[in-house]
């Protein structure tokens, strides 16, 4: 595989399309420099043809709230770009510990080609939980891939300190997704209700007579001037 001076979405789609079927082939061939301009290019598409799979999906209903699924349109690509940078640098120094001699490039190179999987994880995103674990487990794979492809390092270290890694991961992104959707749970019900108690405030109102108006306005207006004695006698 060759650096390419100019971008060229073909190249794009023929590496994603590699990184899913064969990201040994593709890490193993993969240039270890050149600069961050193609790798970023390559993390800015990915991650908009997920936000844009995504956002499908959203419109005939798979995801939570259309607007949630357009919003990921502009979301993926800038929390990719950011993401992609600290994910380096924390493999980087994985990476490290483990003896490689490779540099930060080297790493955030990695990292970049592997949102690639993007498209294929938005849709793995509309299972609840089992979406986790799938990209949990499919980014381990590329992971210990690129330690024995890229940086050199033994297969057996690699699937051990990657494998601890992900079973922590699974653990902890479980945990997320449950609070965060539990958190989501109670938000709708909150609205639901307030839009209930609304509704009925509303009605009780149109029920109620001139009079009856009157006699509640003047009720609200005593309490204010109870309540206004009561501030200046405690001044």
């Amino acid at each position: 595989m060759s650096e390419s001076s100019s971008f060229s979405i073909e190249v794009v789609i023929t590496q994603i399309k590699q990184i899913i079927t064969d990201p040994a082939g593709f890490y193993k061939n993969m240039p270890k420099t050149g600069g961050y301009g193609e790798p970023i290019i390559f993390v800015l598409v990915s991650t908009l043809a997920g936000g844009i799979v995504y956002a499908g999906l959203s419109i005939i209903g798979l995801t939570p709230g259309p607007g949630i699924g357009i919003g990921a349109i502009i979301a993926f690509p800038i929390g990719g770009l950011i993401g992609s940078f600290v994910l380096s640098a924390i493999l980087f120094v994985i990476w490290k510990l483990m003896g490689s001699p490779e540099n930060f490039e080297t790493s955030y190179r990695c990292v970049a080609y592997s949102f690639g999987l993007m498209p294929v994880l938005a849709v793995c995103m509309v299972v609840p939980y089992l979406g986790t674990i799938i990209r949990t487990l499919w980014g381990t794979w590329l992971a210990i891939i690129q330690s024995t492809e890229v940086h050199g390092r033994a297969k057996p270290t690699a699937t051990m300190v990657f494998g601890i890694l992900a079973a922590l991961m699974v653990f902890t992104g479980l945990s997320a997704e449950y609070a965060s959707r539990q958190a989501m749970e109670q938000a709708e019900e909150y609205l639901q209700g307030s839009s209930e108690a609304q509704s009925n405030a509303l009605e009780n109102l149109e029920d109620m007579s001139s009079e009856d108006m009157g006699k509640a306005v003047g009720e609200f207006m005593k309490g204010l001037q109870e309540a206004s004695k009561q501030s200046e006698e405690g001044q």
